[in-house]
């Protein structure tokens, strides 16, 4: 649970990553999104933003799932804060997010998933390296593209809760276990099914 900056509720996503929410720079939300308009009104881009919602509405489903879709975005100008450091997270319009799938929200951690650096890249959002590989952890070159290996966590350390040094499997126990103390989080298993028909494909 990612709680909004204005203290006006908070946004859930699920992950399967809970070992790099230390590397979380942006939130993506759904068009459809039930926040979107509360997050929105008022803002100086409030015009771009609902110009981009009105677009995205306009696209097909099945496009917006695909691999090859442009991946574009625009910035909602409200915050949410991210549940281990309390730094702010900048909530962003993501044409590639169905609120259906999931929670309709993405916690974007660029410097270890594909989509989210090219997102982060083409529209300048901060990369944070989370894990890196075991014999030299800190040397991962994220000027390029991002590091999708296993390996170590780095740069995850604050207050009462230090993950640094565990590996996945390891600091992702950890973390749940820590959320669900602090009543921010909890474990789950979820499961995508896809059309019978496709998969038959």
């Amino acid at each position: 649970t990612f709680p909004l900056e204005s203290g006006e509720g908070d946004i859930k996503v699920f992950t399967t990553r809970p070992d790099t929410v230390f590397g979380v720079t942006f939130m993506t939300l759904a068009p459809e999104h039930p926040l979107v308009e509360s997050l929105i009104s008022g803002k100086p881009n409030e015009a771009e933003a609902r110009a981009f919602i009105e677009r995205t509405h306009n696209m097909d489903r099945i496009d917006r799932q695909s691999d090859s879709l442009e991946k574009e975005g625009v910035f909602t100008g409200s915050y949410c804060l991210n549940p281990f450091t309390g730094r702010q997270v900048p909530i962003w319009l993501g044409n590639f997010v169905l609120a259906e799938y999931g929670t309709g929200a993405v916690m974007a951690v660029p410097a270890h998933d594909e989509r989210d650096y090219a997102f982060a890249t083409k529209y300048d959002i901060d990369i944070v390296q989370t894990i890196g590989p075991a014999d030299d952890p800190h040397g991962v070159d994220l000027s390029a593209q991002a590091y999708t290996g296993d390996g170590v966590v780095v740069n995850s350390a604050q207050g009462d809760l230090d993950i640094n040094g565990m590996g996945k499997d390891e600091a992702k126990v950890t973390m749940i276990g820590w959320l669900e103390a602090k009543g921010a989080g909890r474990g789950a298993v979820t499961y995508r099914l896809r059309a019978w028909l496709f998969s038959r494909q």
